[in-house]
């Protein structure tokens, strides 16, 4: 299915639910939902997230001798 037909799909259907005030407020609150995942970053697929571990495991590690050098470096950056 094109991004077209489900453009014509998704009116459809909403022409539909218009008629019904209990129907808009449940897909309102949906369509919340789904704009609040999307712009959720940290969302990620399986692959995305084991490959990010990979490429972390490959860096140089960073080490502190106490907590107030490791408080310097962090209010450095």
């Amino acid at each position: 299915m094109t991004a077209t037909q489900m453009n014509a799909e998704i009116l459809r259907n909403m022409s539909i639910i218009a008629e019904d005030e209990n129907l808009l407020k449940r897909a309102a609150k949906y369509l919340r939902k789904l704009v609040a995942e999307k712009q959720d970053t940290s969302l990620m697929t399986e692959d995305e997230f084991f490959a990010k571990i990979e490429r972390a495991e490959k860096q140089p590690g960073k080490s502190f001798e106490s907590v107030d050098e490791l408080d310097k470096y962090i209010r450095s950056l």
